[in-house]
């Protein structure tokens, strides 16, 4: 289980598996700006569990990952604020085979996070 707490203005922290997670909100948002917002983190685990399954599969095929890289970029809806797509772009490094990259973009496309924006579970808020 996962706790929500409220340490003081507008931050907002997870208590889970013995790890605290900070957040708070941009200055403009009244926030102080003292850690990465609710969105960020999101946005942080669709490219840190890509990473994963990139790095997974060059580590289990001894590639070297010098230089292997992921970049996301993201476009929201100019009238809904929302977020309309992701881009991650993939840098691999020089060395890598040219046998691999269509493997390693299949392997990479395993991401957990991704996997549960395409088919999403039911979300529900339940007040006691």
């Amino acid at each position: 289980m996962m706790e929500i707490t409220f340490p003081a203005g507008v931050k907002v922290n997870a208590q889970y598996k013995g790890f605290e997670i900070a957040t708070d909100q941009p200055e403009r948002n009244g926030g102080e700006n003292t850690a990465p917002a609710p969105f960020d983190f999101f946005l942080a685990s669709l490219g840190t569990c890509a990473g994963f399954f990139a790095l997974r599969f060059c580590q289990q095929r001894d590639l070297s990952t010098d230089g292997l890289r992921l970049q996301l970029t993201t476009e929201h809806n100019s009238e809904t604020k929302r977020l309309d797509r992701v881009e991650i772009t993939m840098q691999l490094p020089k060395a890598f085979p040219k046998r691999y990259r269509k493997a390693i973009i299949r392997a990479t496309d395993q991401c957990a996070v991704k996997k549960a924006l395409l088919d999403p579970p039911t979300i529900e808020l339940i007040t006691l």
